[in-house]
């Protein structure tokens, strides 16, 4: 079986719940799985590894910056494994946004990067106001206003499809 790594980068920790369930599927079909915080591991050393997952969020309409780093310095050996990339965004909660070639923020960050990892997956992402800080949860109310998201601050909304993720663990991980 594979060697399974799987990187996350995470801003509320939804991303990271992903990854978790990715990596219970993974050695369900007996692949061995690291599971890793990309910003903690910025420099992880790519060779133990045949296969290689990059799951990460969107806030405010930005990956974070050690994303799109790791993917420039390690696209060569990322190219040598079997990869995936996977984006987690309040947008994907429409239908017309939830897809690698819909979703504006896959779009743009596969230019930034300059290469197209061979499997990629949208996946929408959990709301949660009351978790937020003061700050955060005024701009993003605002953005869901001009989204036509819900505003009420009180609101907690787990928009994630696990069907879709499922899907996307069988497709990496079936043998």
């Amino acid at each position: 079986m594979s060697k399974f790594l799987v990187l996350y980068s995470t801003v509320d920790g939804h991303t990271a719940r992903i990854c978790q369930r990715l990596q219970q599927r993974f050695e369900r079909y007996g692949h061995a799985v690291t599971l890793a915080d990309l910003g903690e591991n910025p420099a992880i050393d790519l060779a133990p590894f045949d296969r290689v997952v990059v799951g990460a969020s969107i806030r405010y309409g930005r990956h974070r910056p050690c994303v799109a780093a790791f993917m420039r310095a390690q696209r060569g050996a990322l190219e040598r494994r079997r990869c995936a990339f996977f984006t987690v965004n309040i947008v994907a909660r429409k239908p017309a946004k939830n897809t690698p070639q819909t979703n504006p923020y896959m779009k743009k960050f596969l230019k930034q990067i300059g290469w197209r990892p061979p499997q990629l997956a949208v996946f929408a992402g959990r709301l949660d106001y009351p978790r937020y800080t003061f700050w955060d949860r005024q701009i993003i109310r605002f953005i869901m206003l001009l989204t036509q998201g819900p505003t009420d601050p009180a609101t907690v909304i787990e928009y994630t499809d696990w069907q879709q993720v499922e899907a996307f663990a069988r497709a990496l991980g079936e043998p």
